[in-house]
């Protein structure tokens, strides 16, 4: 099964690579197939949100074809997990009516889809960790052994229908949440027994959900003049099932111990986690309203970050100014400071930039990594002392570099109070230029929307920490060299990667700071005219992410200050000292 899908997406792939031909050569034999294309392409994208490319070969179909965004299909997309879009999409909209039609589907097709994924699992079986040459079981314990695995197989449906295609890891309480949006539908349009039937169906996978249990009383408190509470009994559909998966976990664990392996029930509609969900919990009911009747609201969080979030710590020099902090930026941990370095050192470190960075350092060789319509030049921390240290660039100027960054990774610790060492993940020296001839009508952004340690996908509101993400980071700055170009905006947007809650025009020392999750979606707005140079943190808390080069900068400095050091003893008069 895995490999039929991984062949459906490479094939999606194909397709839209196979549709990229120049098109001001090709126009008249792709026209009929530009829809064909983009379709391909969106499909792709849905699955690999981080691939920039097939972003902007998207807007490129978009633009000649006249295709509409809701004329793209993802033509892997899974019924039941489009159906639960589209209720979530209805529900923030207040249109209630419409979320539960589009819940109820998502259940009917979530079901339908269980059934299948457990019809696929009644087939050959294969654990990688046993050594089949070495199997010596008779032949009712390789009976037993089989259906166990086809049994853990089907056990595994709820986290496989869970998460989205090419996605690791599944939606958190994806099943119970269909419930929990579903009562309180049902009682935003007057239906009492079905929002308690629901809250109750709900209840059976966390039992010990206090809010919920709060609006269970007071559903039951409206009904009484009417009908038994007592008589209203969880939704038949979650009752069934939620015993059939613990009958099956009851069953794989008891005899894991006499087949000789090892089990632990994961869980799999876990409440609390690493992953930023904007929909764990629903939204859009009229709070005070609410209040006033007694129903106990969860109010729709904003993406979690598992650290304490402090921030307004001092900020260490005394030239550095604070400008805006999260509150005033429409975020969380986030800060603008201004004054980080002097108008003459951006002047030095531009010129020093000028002349080390090469084309695609720091993108694999791409000349034009996020956008064909810019050229990215990059240098390294090590690189430029090595280029000091050889006498290619004034090493004065070179080691500004190294102690730039130093200084911003202090502010950074200093300012979010955080009460662990801050470690240098990556260090780049980044400018980008506007290709002159390719400005004309850009719809393109100089970089993307993205988050700095997860995969951002917006569809489904979601910032999967997984690779390739740089899961380790944690903490990310800006620092500006400049301001003599056009565009080049800084920008923060919400997880659906449209909205702009900020913007920031880059200007010489000014940093940028926050924190590297998906509560902080960013990009960079198309540089039109010019070169926009900074230099570019991102931040790590764990020390095994400790960037290498950083490291080996760090010893050439230490190498350069001794050598200063005896320098300065050798010139010293032993006459001098009596």
């Amino acid at each position: 099964l895995n490999s039929e899908r991984n062949l459906k997406r490479t094939k999606q792939k194909f397709l839209a690579v196979f549709y990229l031909i120049d098109h001001k050569t090709s126009i008249t034999i792709l026209l009929d197939q530009l829809e064909e294309a983009a379709q391909a392409a969106h499909t792709f994208f849905m699955a690999n949100p981080e691939h920039m490319e097939m972003q902007q070969n998207i807007e490129n179909y978009r633009t000649m074809a006249g295709v509409e965004s809701h004329q793209l299909v993802d033509r892997e997309a899974k019924p039941h997990l489009e159906s639960y879009s589209a209720a979530v999409k209805h529900y923030e909209a207040d249109d209630f009516e419409l979320a539960i039609k589009y819940f109820e589907k998502a259940l009917r097709e979530y079901f339908n889809e269980d059934a299948e994924c457990r019809a696929l699992c009644e087939g050959p079986q294969r654990f990688e960790e046993y050594n089949y040459l070495g199997y010596k079981a008779g032949l009712y314990e390789t009976i037993a052994d089989h259906y166990m695995q086809v049994l853990v197989c089907q056990h595994e449906c709820v986290r496989e229908l869970a998460t989205r295609p090419a996605r690791l890891s599944p939606i958190e309480n994806f099943l119970p949440l269909h419930y929990d949006y579903l009562q309180f539908a049902y009682y935003r349009v007057g239906d009492y027994i079905k929002a308690l039937e629901c809250a109750k169906a709900y209840i059976l996978f966390h039992a010990d959900d206090v809010d919920v249990l709060d609006n269970v009383d007071y559903y039951e408190s409206l009904l009484e003049d009417s009908t038994d509470p007592a008589s209203i009994e969880a939704r038949e559909d979650a009752a069934m099932f939620v015993k059939r998966h613990k009958l099956e976990a009851e069953l794989i664990k008891s005899t894991a111990e006499g087949l000789g392996f090892s089990y632990t029930e994961p869980n799999y509609w876990i409440r609390y986690g690493g992953r930023q969900d904007e929909n764990r919990v629903p939204s859009g009911v009229n709070v005070e309203e609410a209040e006033v009747h007694g129903l106990s609201i969860r109010k729709k969080s904003s993406a979690k970050i598992h650290r304490d979030l402090t921030e307004g710590g001092p900020l260490l020099y005394e030239n550095v100014t604070f400008v805006y902090n999260s509150e005033q930026l429409n975020g969380t941990q986030r800060v603008l400071l201004d004054n980080v370095l002097s108008e003459e050192q951006c002047r030095e470190l531009h010129s020093v930039a000028r002349r080390i960075m090469l084309v695609g350092d720091g993108y694999r060789g791409k000349t034009s990594p996020h956008t064909p319509n810019e050229k990215f030049e990059g240098a390294t921390v090590l690189k430029a002392l090595k280029f000091g240290y050889e006498g290619q660039v004034p090493l004065k100027s070179a080691r500004l570099f190294y102690d730039v960054s130093e200084k911003a990774r202090k502010i950074v610790e200093s300012y979010f109070m955080l009460n662990s060492t801050l470690y240098f993940s990556y260090t780049h020296l980044v400018c980008r230029t506007a290709l002159s001839g390719q400005q004309d009508r850009r719809n393109d952004l100089s970089h993307p929307i993205h988050a700095d340690n997860c995969l951002l996908d917006p569809e489904a509101n979601e910032c999967w920490k997984e690779p390739p993400a740089y899961t380790f980071r944690d903490y990310s700055a800006l620092l500006y060299m400049n301001d003599d170009f056009e565009g080049g905006e800084f920008i923060f947007t919400e997880m659906d990667a449209k909205t702009v809650t900020a913007s920031i025009k880059p200007k010489c020392g000014r940093m940028i700071s926050f924190s590297s999750g998906g509560e902080n979606p960013h990009g960079v707005k198309a540089v039109t005219k010019g070169q926009r140079c900074a230099v570019a943190l991102w931040f790590t808390l764990d020390p095994l992410y400790r960037e290498l080069e950083r490291i080996k900068a760090d010893e050439v400095i230490a190498i350069l200050d001794q050598e200063q050091q005896g320098k300065h003893e050798l010139s010293i008069n032993p006459k001098d000292e009596l």
